[in-house]
């Protein structure tokens, strides 16, 4: 009796010092807790209960209650917020209302002169818990149900019925509340009128005009990962005449991770345009080929050298070396790979490919396995207006670090090329040309070293690319600059051109020059106007196009090989192999001459730009 007393001043004490709030949950509570009791009993014996049951019901009324109250106070459930709650929460319910039904059955147990049924004891410990839980469940719900009344949903349409785009519908209505799916469009005619998801495949791209007008559609998720730039592009221009936002998966490149939810959509890019099939890899051969190695990669703080070093780190290298002469850039990838969770030692080293001393001090202690060179000057403007410094990095550093490569025992050495170095007309694209041409008697000098030199035009997202600068010019209001309306360029993305050069690298002998396959050239006005219409703008009505003319050293047309018929398959149909003759005699003492020539003042600035562009059109062995 004692006990019940101690157990009611707490209760009472603790009643004072609650707010309203809290007390209403408490009377709802102490309902649900009694019916609890009560259809215990009503079931184990009939619904009028009479007789000594109905005392030992009350008994037990008093004394589950009771100790269920308290134990729930204890552990302050009270105090927590249910239209918001999270697993967490009833989680800490289930411990507290455990605690206090234990306590609860002791008590029934010191308490001799109990003679209720036992069954009924175990019927409303696990009827208390669901009406205690189902009652906060149902705040939650009613919570939820308001919020999306009160919520104006954006009415979405899914291009895609797949598994990226089934996976993605799941996680918008899991977790965005924001966007009611009306169904999908799918190409595929044995989808047509299924349920994918719990949504309706409702017709294919043709029926798009009508399913945005009838279904009155607010946003449009291209949920297609292995689409083509064409297929893309197809949908868009449906898409423009309406007033929708259209948003976009990655390709499969980027989706490797293969997880597919909301935050992975972006907005449309250029990127997206011009989306290929997805490449065909030997990941085995690349793998075998980078597993447990010591890897630099020069040029890594660049567009290029930096996605080798994501790529590479994949394949399990023993370490990778990411020398870089721009400390900002080697800092922001350092960074970058921080923040990815790798787990592969990257050692960060700034030195210049063209110091042979640094350069072999390099060498001497780290022992690469495998080098990927990208290192170089690549701007054609700029190294117009600078052309020893061209020459001494692209062409003096190339030797240089084949050199060392050779010396110091080196696999494979492979060296990243342009299509500019094909009858250059730059001192860019001569001095590129030239770093081909100084690999193929080093080639012959350490035959145990299978040195290659991958060539591809430009990629997209690159620096001092056309495109980020047109992307400024358009925030800017423009107008856009185009040095030509006829002007064409290849056009690839970093992740595919990178994925081919390991490739290339893997499937070399020595002595190779490889061309990727860049698809169809890309008009540079055509580009322009897209993104124009990326932005959300008209070209020439809210952005201006304006033309600048061709600028030095520019082409109109750039080229991929002195001579297509002079080109063979391979493994692989994106890789080429140019028919290079290897040539005995070196051009590095001319090299040599002209860097200190210029110095010295034995030459002027007119004679040095021919002498480049000599070394860049001599004789090739291609034609």
């Amino acid at each position: 009796m004692s006990i019940s007393v101690d157990i009611i001043r707490k209760l009472l004490s603790l009643w004072l010092h609650i707010g309203t709030r809290n007390r209403r949950i408490i009377i709802v509570d102490f309902i649900c807790l009694s019916i609890s009791v009560y259809l215990a009993y009503a079931l184990r014996l009939t619904f009028f209960i009479t007789g000594g049951y109905r005392a030992e019901m009350f008994r037990s009324l008093f004394l589950y209650v009771a100790a269920v109250l308290l134990s729930l106070f204890i552990g302050k459930i009270y105090s927590i917020m249910w239209t918001k709650a999270s697993i967490e929460e009833y989680l800490r319910l289930f411990k507290f209302y455990c605690l206090g039904t234990a306590v609860f059955m002791i008590l029934l147990y010191l308490d001799k002169g109990y003679v209720g049924p036992r069954s009924s004891i175990a019927i409303l410990a696990l009827l208390g818990l669901i009406m205690l839980s189902g009652v906060r469940v149902s705040w939650r719900l009613a919570e939820l149900v308001e919020f999306k009344e009160n919520m104006k949903q954006s009415r979405t349409l899914i291009i895609g019925a797949g598994e990226a785009g089934a996976m993605l519908a799941r996680d918008i209505l899991r977790h965005d509340a924001s966007q009611r799916i009306v169904g999908f469009i799918d190409e595929d005619p044995k989808v047509q009128d299924m349920y994918v998801a719990s949504r309706k495949v409702l017709g294919r791209r043709i029926d798009l005009p009508r399913i945005l007008t009838e279904e009155r559609i607010d946003v449009v998720l291209i949920a297609i990962p292995s689409a083509s730039g064409t297929q893309i592009q197809q949908y868009l221009d449906v898409l423009e005449h309406y007033n929708v936002s259209v948003r976009v998966l990655p390709s499969l490149l980027d989706l490797a991770d293969g997880q597919v939810t909301v935050n992975r959509l972006r907005s449309v890019s250029l990127e997206d345009l011009l989306r290929r099939k997805p490449v065909k890899l030997d990941l085995e051969e690349i793998s075998n080929l980078l597993r447990d190695k010591t890897v630099l990669i020069t040029g890594a703080g660049g567009s290029i050298g930096s996605e080798i070093c994501r790529q590479v780190l994949r394949r399990e290298p023993k370490q990778v070396l990411a020398l870089g002469h721009g400390e900002q850039s080697i800092y922001l990838l350092m960074e970058s790979l921080s923040s990815s969770n790798n787990k592969v030692p990257v050692k960060p080293i700034i030195a210049d490919v063209a110091d042979p001393v640094t350069m072999e001090m390099i060498f001497r202690e780290f022992k690469p396995d495998i080098v990927f060179h990208a290192a170089a000057h690549k701007h054609v403007p700029l190294m117009q207006e600078n052309p020893r410094e061209a020459l001494r990095v692209n062409a003096f550093g190339t030797w240089n670090l084949a050199e060392l490569s050779g010396k110091y025992d080196v696999a494979r050495f492979v060296m990243i090329s342009t299509d500019k170095a094909v009858n250059p007309s730059s001192i860019m694209g001569a001095t590129k040309r030239a770093a081909e041409r100084v690999l193929q008697p080093v080639q012959l000098k350490y035959p145990h070293t299978l040195y290659m030199t991958v060539r591809f035009g430009n990629v997209l997202g690159s620096r001092g690319s056309v495109v980020p600068k047109f992307e400024k010019q358009i925030e800017a209001g423009g107008p856009v600059t185009v040095t030509d309306k006829e002007m064409k360029r290849y056009f690839m993305l970093i992740p595919e051109a990178v994925s081919l050069v390991l490739q290339a690298g893997a499937m070399g002998h020595g002595g190779e020059l490889f061309v990727l396959d860049m698809g169809e050239p890309v008009k540079i006005d055509d580009m322009a106007r897209t993104l124009i219409r990326l932005h959300g703008y008209e070209p020439d009505k809210d952005i201006k196009v304006e033309y600048t003319g061709i600028r030095p050293g520019e082409k109109l047309y750039e080229e991929l090989f002195y001579d297509p018929v002079h080109v063979d398959k391979t493994d692989n149909d994106k890789i080429f192999l140019s028919k290079l003759l290897l040539e005995e005699k070196s051009i590095l003492p001319e090299i040599e001459h002209l860097l200190g020539a210029i110095v010295c003042g034995e030459i002027d600035d007119r004679t040095l730009r021919e002498r480049i562009m000599a070394l860049g059109c001599e004789v090739t062995n291609e034609t």
